[in-house]
């Protein structure tokens, strides 16, 4: 089994953040794992992607060109890397931001709206974990507590007073999926 996955949207949304966990959530399920960060010179707003690929083998290449998996945190990344799916592929798009549906009619989309339920929430900056919940929702491949590990692994202790509402948000974002 191998996952060939792409996380994209502006610089500052966390998309980063969502691929590292990925990949740890991966590496706690005694997976191989690569994570592969692309993002130009802005620290915000400017476009940001990683490509994640989790699998039973030896990675061979970090490099993602055709994804079994696409997040898409906003429009120009949807519509950038929409086409990098394989026919049968999974699309989630955070529908807060995007407000036009997908092109392709031999993927499997997912539309979810991270930002308003982040913002239900009590916090938009924990919209990335409301998307990370939706893929693990939408995937089956991680449960609520092998997240969490991977995000206290790579917060470390001194973010401890910020996981409860993190979990809150992958919580929901699960939730949102599963209807």
């Amino acid at each position: 089994m191998e996952k060939r996955m792409i996380i994209a949207g502006f610089g500052g949304q966390g998309v980063l953040l969502i691929g590292q966990l990925i990949a740890y959530a991966g590496m706690l399920a005694d997976k191989e794992v690569s994570w592969m960060p692309s993002y130009g010179p802005e620290m915000r707003g400017g476009s940001a992607n990683c490509a994640v690929v989790v699998s039973d083998e030896p990675v061979a290449s970090p490099k993602v060109e055709e994804a079994d998996l696409v997040i898409a945190m906003n429009r120009p990344s949807m519509e950038l890397f929409e086409k990098a799916l394989v026919p049968g592929g999974v699309l989630i798009y955070n529908s807060s931001l995007i407000d036009v549906k997908p092109t392709r009619q031999d993927i499997q989309v997912v539309a979810v709206p991270c930002n308003d339920i982040a913002n239900d929430l009590g916090s938009l900056r924990s919209t990335n974990m409301v998307m990370l919940g939706a893929y693990a929702g939408v995937t089956g491949e991680y449960s609520v507590d092998t997240l969490m590990g991977a995000l206290r692994h790579k917060l470390g202790p001194s973010k401890e007073k910020f996981m409860p509402a993190n979990q809150k948000a992958i919580e929901a974002g699960m939730a949102a999926v599963r209807g």
